[in-house]
């Protein structure tokens, strides 16, 4: 199981478990746009001054967000720690606020050949271990204690489907320019520095720091190659590196994805099987 907590970690995008060595250094400059024909005028300020501009920047980003009935992918995760590099194949499918199904092949962990399925619902986690004929039933609360994130399921819902999540509207600062624009938000749990597309405001990068800064730990996330999924655009590629006493890569690149398609897998435990 303890194995299990950390791939799902992997398959969460690795954002909840990030925190710098040192504090993320303040974006200090905020920007006043006079015309939209004029040059944009940058001046220093503490914080943002303007409410209706943050507003209008946070508002374009949950816009972006993908809704879905069901979703099903297929995808190459490739793991690189300091002294092995692994790889593995998950068949993913999630019926929204409903269920979520993983299945892995490949080797994972120095275990050659793994198998596991999964099924997530809002209040369980069941896997069953191909390779033992062994079955896990735990709580999700069970999850949050060995992998210390505090998500519900549907923050995993985003979070597997490329939405961003741990957005605050705690808005500390921000800082435009001709291609990108970025934002810094500071809530309880996290402080967050996303940067968006300024054209588009697709999440091109997202830090996420503990603000508790006794955890030590960092996480760096780049979404690319996007492209047409029905009427949203998705992250077909994304790269995770993640530091504490350690550095850990993982990149996750999808080979098939569809929306609003039957689900590919189904999980259903077998007749003989053991209770771990």
């Amino acid at each position: 199981m303890k194995q299990f907590s950390i791939l799902l970690l992997v398959l969460f995008i690795g954002v909840t478990s990030c925190k710098t060595v040192k504090k993320t250094q303040v974006i200090q400059e905020a920007i006043t746009k006079k015309d939209t024909v004029q040059t944009i005028v940058i001046k220093e300020t503490p914080r943002v001054d303007s409410a209706a501009i943050v507003k209008d920047i946070m508002g374009k980003v949950v816009r972006k967000k993908i809704d879905f009935t069901t979703f099903n992918a297929k995808i190459k995760l490739t793991y690189e720690g300091p002294e092995k590099s692994d790889n593995v194949t998950v068949y993913l499918g999630m019926k929204k606020d409903s269920i979520i199904l993983i299945r892995v092949t490949g080797t994972w962990m120095g275990i050659p050949g793994v198998g596991l399925e999964a099924k997530i619902r809002k209040d369980s986690v069941v896997v069953y271990w191909h390779q033992e004929k062994s079955v896990s039933n735990r709580s999700i609360s069970y999850l949050q204690e060995l992998i210390e994130i505090p998500f519900n399921f549907s923050t995993l819902q985003d979070l597997l489907i490329g939405n961003p999540v741990f957005l605050d509207s705690n808005v500390v600062s921000y800082k435009a320019s001709n291609n990108q624009l970025l934002v810094l938000m500071v809530g309880d749990l996290f402080k967050h520095l996303i940067t968006l597309n300024n054209t588009d405001f697709t999440v091109l990068h997202s830090k996420l720091d503990d603000v508790d800064i006794q955890r030590n730990r960092t996480c760096d996330i780049t979404f690319s190659t996007y492209q047409p999924m029905g009427p949203y655009s998705f992250s077909t590629y994304r790269s995770i590196s993640i530091a504490e006493k350690s550095k850990l890569n993982l990149y996750l690149e999808f080979k098939e994805f569809n929306l609003n398609e039957p689900l590919k897998y189904n999980f259903d435990l077998p007749k003989k099987y053991k209770l771990k």
